[in-house]
């Protein structure tokens, strides 16, 4: 090939990488030339010459940078098929342009630097060791040139253990024999980095403060830097002897070099790796050199000049590494101090945990966070904890989370140092609140290890902040509360004080509780301290609401002194009503709404009361006649309370009622506390309104036209009336119940008899009373329902078009937006009648279905022995089911549909749940897959329409809805048809997350995943068993991953087992089959979902094949699936006489059969492959006898030799 043929390429090629790179350029024009250099790469046999002419140094860095990449991708494509004389004569050019073809290390692009260093390293995965063996002498000698050469040497050998060991990125045996060989030379290659580094170290201290010798200097210092950052690379991986050779020499100079600005953070960087490394006790014993003198005082000094510098980002970084490394330092020192490694606690810990305390005093919260979890495991330490030094600092680590549980340095502030330091650390306020959220969080268990540890502590620095706050004025800060003049906000100085000591006090007086006898406990001080909160006055809600959380952490001390017990009762009462203008508790027209603060202390102190009956009823019950006035007063006037507030106190005097132990008192008891609400939901108004969606469209004001949309509410105690009866309902039947200990359930009169097992049958008081309603209240759903109808959505009036709609912060939960910071917390919470219209229909609906849910367990035989009782709820809770949506119909699904399944006795399965499930699950199936349908049309469509790209569009919502219906619906089916492993389905309820939740990659199901009795029972039912299979096995390929996961690991193979043993059609198993295909052709992307799936299609083929060699068939229209290799499985599988291979070993043989069926991720599914070569083995493999077949492969297929290895 010819000189002037190559230079005119070139000279075309410069102009092309010009055009492309020239802002002015055309698009036609740029990708024109694109194409250009595309095809040359791909096409041109005289890419070598070109690219080392283009790489010159004479050029222009873009066009170099362009050459090497052509040399790179030459390599990366070209070099199977290229002669031997033309790799070597590529390899000396590229290794000339190291020695002697680039710039100064000072001038020389850093991307030309990366990419020649590729270059080598992509060599080396093809030719090291086996036919290069010289390739580190080569680099040797290259790095003793000078300070430019040694960079690139650092970069080709950093490149190399990421591309090897880190990711992993070429075949599993070009990757063990580089690995092996680096492992074997790694005592070579250790020197050689260390005494790079020293000798540059050196002569860079030396050289850095003579002026002349400045270049030759920052030129040392950049091979440090790269040294360093190479050791990072290697010090992840090698054996831990390399980094404790010769008395732990490169953790002593990594400890110097903390203390040299430039090199600092590349030092701590690699003692930190080494640091946190695990591995044996025994290998890990030298990091405890760290503890020793010098390592200490070099750690320390060198974080007292990175913090005394103020707030410089590089040196802000340096320190968050400095907390990373003495965090690590804790973590070695917790797991080998107590084991068997015969390690002390050493003699510097008391300095350590002063340099420690140090960075949990700091002025940045994201530091002090940072320190939690090893505090944590140092107070949980069996032998630390019990340490004097340790003890004498939790007095000091409490003063710090004192401070530290203060919430201020919102990024956007000024109002305190750590705000600085936020701006660094988060992009809005949101990011940091979200943050201080987690870290209040985490310090409140840390505080209850350290009180486990010295629990009165604790309580005295609680109380004398508690006496501190109460007497302290109130400031108020700039931003003055809407609520009223000179009230706070939630920024201002006094609430954020109160917030932190509040939440200080309940940690630490929790834990006292727990850790101290009874007679230890200091019960004066308590009370005296108890007094002084009860006796506080405050107009402002959001201090009250803190005072309200230090009652109920105090309460318990109330236990030893019952006669303060009034004196609580009314202080929460009086919060019951609490106003911030007075007047307003006595004007019945319409007035300005409460704020949210004021409506969240009057919600605290009914919880508070609901709490203290819950905990302590026993305590209570002497003053239940005080407790009921109290409620009857209130109750009285029907416009001072909210439905919500009224329920709860009714359901605190329903939790007291449960002590009277006497079934007649109780259930006389509740039907005078229930008298009011029967009256009412009774009535014949009532009855009409609650059957006729007309009649109930008309009472709650949903057809009318509303002039003001804000004050004007004609229909409000319409709504309010019937959402109280249904409140109370829910709570009654929530609450009411029969003593736990069987002998006082049968002197109460609360046992009827007893099951064929000899479980006992109990009543409950309320039965008869919910019973005489449940009618209406299944009329109401009915009517409910049916308001979805096209019909009755004409007839809401104008305002209330979008009444039935879901509200906005449902809606914002689903798209996972976050919700504003609340500067709106204190404005007076004006809703529109819209939004209180949604509101009530929401509520209503939920509570409704919660009813149902609650009934079963509440009522047992008395509800599932009502007559009819699947026929009236399929007749009202399941219809028009239709036009309900799917916001409406998860919450039934979750709250009414699963707990009344899991409740049920099994005597009522062919009664009640077959009859009710059969059709759902049908009507279920059918609905999701018309949704899926749906979305995927779209998805196929939206490539050439296209869509509205608003993040919060219709679409979006819809598609996520399908997504949670869907985990709601394979979540109910699982719930029903396989026997729960442990309490874990409680929790697997469908998470309103995002899809890519982590998703465990453990995907052998338990061998335990067997049906249920309602399981077997449902899949007796020839229509209910297809609709069941149908669904589990459609939703494998529906895009939802989660979904797929689960039903993959829990359901499938359940379901399909029961079947196995009746005639199924070879349609039918050749669909199961096809459909896991599938479900791999649209979740192989994800490690989780491939192996799961890949496993169910491994066991159905196993099980099915020799019945059904329609499966052969199937697996024969895989994409590039190779037949021999098929008929050789085949073979194996159908022949029962041969002796069976490793399951391990069938299924990667079958995994690999069906590669072409699994999806991969839209990256990678138009990258251009590269392809390896393996060279001839380092190892001679010996035939193994047949005793040592299952030892022949390690885990990941790798050899036992591997694990011979020095």
């Amino acid at each position: 090939m010819s000189a002037e043929q190559v230079s005119s390429l070139c000279e075309q090629l410069v102009k092309a990488v010009t055009v492309i790179m020239d802002p002015a350029s055309t698009q036609r024009y740029r990708l024109e030339a694109l194409k250009f250099c595309e095809e040359f790469k791909e096409k041109c046999p005289i890419c070598v010459p070109c690219g080392l002419k283009l790489a010159e140094k004479t050029q222009t860095a873009i066009v170099r940078h362009f050459g090497l990449q052509i040399l790179e991708h030459v390599v990366k494509y070209r070099w199977n098929n290229m002669p031997r004389l033309e790799k070597v004569y590529l390899k000396n050019n590229v290794m000339g342009l190291i020695s002697s073809g680039t710039q100064s290390i000072l001038e020389e692009e850093s991307h030309i630097k990366d990419v020649l260093s590729r270059i080598v390293v992509e060599m080396i995965k093809r030719e090291w060791p086996q036919h290069w063996p010289d390739m580190l002498k080569e680099l040797d000698t290259l790095s003793k040139q000078g300070e430019t050469q040694t960079e690139l040497v650092m970069f080709i050998l950093l490149r190399l253990a990421e591309d090897v060991v880190t990711f992993q990125t070429l075949p599993t045996q070009r990757r063990r024999d580089i690995q092996q060989t680096l492992t074997q030379n790694m005592e070579k290659i250790f020197s050689f980095l260390l005494t790079t580094l020293q000798q540059n170290v050196n002569k860079y201290r030396r050289m850095k403060t003579d002026l002349a010798q400045q270049p030759k200097a920052q030129a040392n210092c950049r091979v440090g830097i790269a040294a360093l950052n190479t050791l990072a690379g290697y010090i992840d991986w090698v054996a831990l002897s390399h980094i404790t050779a010769d008395n732990c020499k490169l953790l002593e100079m990594l400890c110097l070099l903390l203390n040299e600005p430039e090199l600092q953070i590349g030092a701590a960087e690699c003692l930190l790796i080494a640091v946190s490394r695990k591995g044996k006790l025994e290998d890990r014993k030298p990091l405890m050199v760290l503890f020793g003198d010098v390592a200490m005082h070099y750690i320390l000094s060198a974080a007292q000049t990175a913090d005394g510098e103020g707030l410089v980002e590089k040196h802000y970084v340096f320190l968050k590494r400095l907390c990373q490394v003495l965090c690590a330092l804790g973590s070695q020192l917790c797991a080998l101090l107590g084991s068997d490694s015969e390690v002390e606690t050493p003699a510097n810990f008391g300095k350590y945990l002063d340099s420690f305390l140090a960075f949990t005093t700091h002025t940045s919260q994201f530091l002090c966070s940072s320190t939690q979890i090893t505090w944590g495991a140092l107070f949980r330490h069996e032998v630390l904890s019990r340490d004097p030094l340790l003890l004498a600092m939790i007095p000091k680590y409490l003063r710090a989370s004192m401070t530290n549980l203060v919430k201020v340095g919102f990024p956007s502030k000024t109002d305190s140092p750590s705000c600085e330091y936020s701006r660094f650390d988060f992009d809005s306020d949101e990011d940091f609140n979200a943050f201080f959220n987690s870290f209040r969080a985490q310090q409140g268990e840390v505080m209850r290890m350290a009180c486990r540890l010295d629990p009165l502590t604790g309580f005295q620095m609680a109380g004398e902040w508690l006496k501190y706050q109460l007497t302290a004025p109130v400031d108020t800060g700039p931003t003055n509360s809407k609520t009223g003049e000179g009230l706070c906000s939630i920024f201002s100085p006094s609430f954020v004080q109160w917030d932190a000591m509040t939440f200080f006090s309940e940690s630490v007086i929790s834990q006292m509780f727990r850790t101290m006898d009874k007679d230890e406990i200091p019960v004066n001080d308590g009370i005296d301290l108890l007094q002084l909160v009860l006796n506080f006055e405050t107009k402002d809600p959001l201090i009250l609401s803190c005072v309200l959380t230090n009652v109920s952490a105090l309460f318990p001390f109330v236990t030893y002194r019952p006669e303060y017990l009034p004196q609580v009762l009314s202080k929460l009462f009086a919060s019951v009503t609490f106003e911030v203008v007075e007047e307003s508790k006595f004007v019945v027209s319409v007035q300005a709404p409460r704020t949210r603060g004021v409506k969240n202390v009057r919600r605290h102190a009914c919880s508070s009361i609901i709490k203290m009956c819950r905990d302590y009823p026993q305590l209570v019950l002497p003053n239940f006649d005080m407790l009921y006035n109290h409620v009857k007063q209130l109750l009285s006037n029907e416009l001072l309370l909210t439905q919500m507030e009224k329920c709860a106190l009714m359901e605190a005097l329903v939790l007291i009622s449960n002590q009277f132990k006497d079934y007649e008192r109780q259930k006389a008891f509740l039907e005078e506390l229930m008298a009011p609400v029967a009256s009412l939901w009774l009535s014949a108004e009532m009855q009409r309104v609650l059957s006729d969606p007309e009649a109930f469209i008309s009472y709650v004001g949903a057809d009318n036209k509303i002039a003001d949309p804000v004050m004007d509410d004609p229909s409000g105690l319409n709504r309010s009336r019937i959402s109280f009866c249904v409140y109370t309902i829910l709570g009654v039947v929530k609450r009411a119940r029969w003593p736990a200990a069987m002998e006082e359930a049968k002197a109460g009169g609360f046992l009827v008899g007893y099951l064929p097992s000899g479980s006992p049958i109990y009543r409950n008081p309320c039965t008869e009373q919910v019973l005489k309603l449940f009618d209406n209240l299944l009329a109401l759903i009915r009517t409910h329902n049916n308001l979805y109808m096209p019909e009755m959505v004409a007839k809401l009036g104008e305002t209330f078009a979008k009444a039935l709609d879901m509200l906005e912060v449902e809606k914002n939960a689903i798209l996972g937006l976050p919700q504003p910071l609340l500067e709106l917390y204190d404005s007076p919470v004006y809703k529109t009648v819209l939004e209180r219209m949604q509101g009530f229909f929401c509520t209503l609906y939920d509570n409704c279905f919660h009813i149902l849910g609650n009934a079963g367990p509440s009522m047992q035989q008395d509800f599932y022995t009502v007559e009819g009782l699947a026929a009236q709820l399929i007749s009202s809770a399941f219809i028009n089911l239709n036009n309900i949506p799917d916001y409406r119909l998860r919450p039934m699904l979750r709250v009414f549909v699963k707990p009344l399944v899991l409740s049920c006795p099994p005597e009522y399965y062919e009664t009640l749940v077959c009859p009710m499930l059969g059709p759902l699950f049908t009507y279920l199936h059918m609905r999701l897959s018309q949704k899926w349908e749906v979305i995927n049309q779209r998805s196929i469509l939206c490539e050439d329409d296209a869509a509205d790209d608003n993040p919060e569009s219709q679409e979006m919502l819809e598609e996520q809805l399908v997504r949670l219906l869907t985990r709601e619906v394979m979540d109910l089916i699982t719930v029903c048809c396989v026997a729960k492993r442990g309490a874990e389905h409680n929790s697997s309820v469908a998470v309103d997350g995002d899809d890519d939740e982590a998703m465990a990659t453990d995907v052998t199901p338990p061998a335990s995943a067997e049906l249920t009795e309602l399981g077997k029972c449902l899949m007796k039912q020839e229509v209910v068993c297809t609709a069941l299979m149908i669904t589990a096995y459609a939703s494998l390929s529906w895009k939802d991953t989660l979904s797929c996961q689960r039903t993959t690991t829990q359901l499938c193979w359940p379901l399909l087992k029961q079947v196995l043993p009746g005639n199924l059609l070879p349609d039918a198993v050749s669909w199961f089959f096809t459909s896991v295909l599938k479900g791999l052709q649209v979740h192989g992307q994800h490690d989780g979902c491939m192996a799961a799936l890949v496993h169910l299609a491994f066991q159905i083929y196993e099980a099915l094949r020799p019945r059904y060699a329609e499966l052969k068939v199937v697996m024969e229209q895989i994409p590039d699936i190779q037949r021999d290799s098929l008929e050789q499985f085949d073979s194996k599988l159908l022949n029962p006489t041969l002796q069976k291979v490793a399951d391990k070993r069938r299924k990667d043989h079958f995994k690999r059969l069906i590669t072409g069926s699994i999806g991969k991720p839209l990256g990678e599914q138009f990258r251009k492959e590269v392809h390896i070569r393996n060279l001839p083995s380092l190892f001679k493999k010996v035939k193994p006898s047949l005793e040592t077949d299952v030892l022949e492969t390690h885990e990941d297929g790798e050899d036992l030799t591997v694990l011979f290895e020095p």
